[in-house]
């Protein structure tokens, strides 16, 4: 199979039309030009250049064979570019999980970042629960998950992303849906409430049963859902009240009253980035550089 070092030699010679100048552009003495253009010949079992001792022309199949030889060379300097790319993290591609919720929180500006920075990066999305997306990144099916705070093991790195208050999402015509000011969370004791599942939604279940636990507030639930955005269909049916991520709000619904809640300490809802320690992809170096 003829070589990349022959078919420059026969391009700087087709192109010149004169053994002297195409060495010179090459920067090479002609006797190893010569014998390059030879064993290129001989490869293709064609006469590609008519040689006399005044001229150097094309042969027909020297004219065919100049498109193809310059068409490879431009596929060899496209594929050494990306793999170069690749290598330094400036192309390639990530697969990110998120979950519903942060979809409204973060996924945003995941995304705004790497098409900043990392244009040439294809970022594939795959929206999971928390617990399917801490299985796939140490399966190795996703480079970078935007889960909720869980137990991970020690082959797994996580960072912080983003905090979020809670807000009560209220159907419209309740009570506690008029006014502006925040309420407090014993507003809710015997209320009729909607819950996040212990299983699909696990973190935010916990988190609730923590809140009220701690307020001695006793709401009345009457379902257990796993997305945001299932609860808030079901508050604008008039089921009941939901505790959301203030991102949330940002989903419209017509029966919905987004209320502000008195809530101690540090905005509770927290959002984090997780990625296997040993995953060696660059593009994911990179962009966690850049977040």
């Amino acid at each position: 199979m003829f070589t990349l070092a022959q078919l420059t030699s026969f391009i700087a010679v087709a192109e010149e039309l004169h053994f002297t100048r195409a060495a010179e552009r090459l920067r090479m003495t002609q006797p190893p030009l010569s014998r390059q253009i030879q064993l290129l010949e001989h490869e293709l079992g064609v006469q590609l250049l008519n040689r006399t001792n005044r001229a150097v022309r094309l042969t027909p199949a020297g004219r065919a064979f100049l498109n193809e030889a310059r068409g490879i060379l431009r596929q060899a300097e496209t594929a050494a570019l990306a793999v170069k790319q690749v290598s330094r993290g400036e192309a390639g591609a990530i697969a990110v999980g998120f979950t519903a919720a942060s979809a409204y929180a973060a996924l945003g500006t995941l995304l705004e970042v790497a098409g900043s920075v990392m244009p040439r990066t294809e970022i594939v999305l795959r929206e999971q629960v928390t617990r399917d997306q801490l299985e796939a990144v140490t399966e190795g099916a996703l480079d970078l998950g935007m889960v909720r705070p869980s137990s991970i093991g020690p082959e797994l790195a996580v960072r912080p992303m983003v905090r979020e208050s809670l807000l009560a999402a209220v159907p419209t015509g309740h009570p506690l849906a008029e006014g502006d000011t925040a309420l407090p969370v014993s507003a809710f004791d015997g209320q009729k409430m909607l819950m996040y599942s212990p299983v699909e939604a696990r973190y935010f279940h916990e988190l609730l049963v923590s809140i009220f636990r701690a307020e001695r507030v006793a709401p009345h639930f009457t379902q257990y859902l796993s997305q945001v955005h299932s609860l808030l269909a079901m508050v604008n049916a008039g089921w009941g009240i939901a505790f959301v991520p203030e991102a949330a709000a940002q989903m419209r619904f017509p029966g919905v009253v987004f209320r502000a809640l008195d809530i101690a300490g540090p905005a509770p809802v927290e959002l984090q980035l997780v990625w296997r320690r040993t995953n060696d992809n660059p593009a994911l170096r990179a962009l966690l550089r850049h977040l």
